[in-house]
């Protein structure tokens, strides 16, 4: 028996856009998005007891154990499963909280891939997905693990395979409430969707906008300022400024790049801005997309 899983991958998401089309009865908000996986994330080491506990080692501050996700994910498995095994959890936290990059989102969703491997619980995708999408609306996609184009409330997706990116990505140093910037009076909620049809990474960054921008820039000043200075930053570097766009209903900003020399220029131009003027873009990053999801395995298949 598996005793203890280290460093797991928790990967962060980004929005390539992201258009609100409606609103259900029950308050929740109809989403067009395209999830693609990036190599920046959180990790994850799960130590198995045998006394049926579930305890998270490092506790965020202000997040109670019903709050967690991990540990929702923990306690989900165990009563659904009847698995009487507890779990020791230990999270390196790299994902800002409130980025929009799906930390929380990705963090349950290794739980769920990693607790099938070490309490040998043999679920299938299919049932991860279920139970993911008691925990919120983005974990589905992190079980899924591939790049996709999502509807619903953003747990219905289809495979979209694309090239591989390259990103830079700034994270202003504050956290956004999802909960606030979906209930503001000044969200749009009828976009017209794409036509997904022959959809490619290009024509979605080109065609495609994130609604919930707007918002957030407007009640957040330093999301306005990261934004306005990656869109001077993809200027100057030949780029087309309106690539550069928010991800998520949280604070980080990114731009596609064509390559791993242009992103090193406009992440060292930013850093330089942020340390060397009274503007304060916050910490710039370059990402890379990931085909998968480095657990995509994990999910049992069947026969194999």
């Amino acid at each position: 028996m598996i005793e203890e899983l280290r460093n797991l991958p928790a990967p962060a998401k980004l929005n390539l856009f992201l258009h609100v089309t409606g609103r259900r009865n029950d308050g929740y908000h109809l989403l067009e998005t395209v999830f693609d996986l990036i190599d920046v994330g959180d990790r994850l080491t799960l130590r198995v007891r045998n006394d049926g506990a579930l305890i998270r080692r490092d506790s965020l501050p202000g997040v109670t154990p019903e709050q967690d996700l991990t540990v929702r994910a923990a306690r989900l498995l165990a009563e659904e499963t009847g698995c009487r095994l507890g779990v020791d959890i230990a999270i390196d936290k790299r994902i800002p909280m409130g980025a929009g990059l799906g930390g929380g989102s990705s963090d349950a969703a290794t739980m769920l891939l990693g607790l099938n491997r070490l309490w040998d619980l043999r679920l299938t995708r299919r049932q991860l997905m279920r139970f993911a999408l008691r925990l919120g609306a983005d974990v589905p996609f992190f079980v899924f693990g591939r790049t996709a184009y999502a509807t619903g409330i953003g747990e219905k997706l289809q495979a979209l395979p694309l090239p591989p990116a390259t990103y830079v990505v700034v994270a202003p140093p504050v956290p956004v409430s999802t909960a606030v910037v979906f209930s503001s009076t000044g969200l749009t909620r009828d976009t017209k969707p794409l036509t997904i049809s022959g959809l490619s990474r290009e024509s979605s960054a080109r065609r495609g906008r994130n609604d919930l921008e707007p918002v957030v820039c407007a009640a957040y000043p330093a999301v306005a300022s990261a934004l306005a200075a990656l869109k001077s930053a993809a200027r100057q570097a030949g780029l087309n400024a309106d690539s550069a766009r928010m991800t998520g209903s949280g604070s980080c900003v990114f731009l596609p790049v064509p390559d791993e020399s242009v992103a090193t220029s406009i992440q060292q131009d930013l850093s330089r801005r942020r340390n060397g003027s009274a503007e304060t873009v916050g910490e710039v990053f370059v990402a890379r997309s990931l085909a998968r999801h480095p657990l995509s395995d994990w999910a049992f298949v069947p026969g194999a």
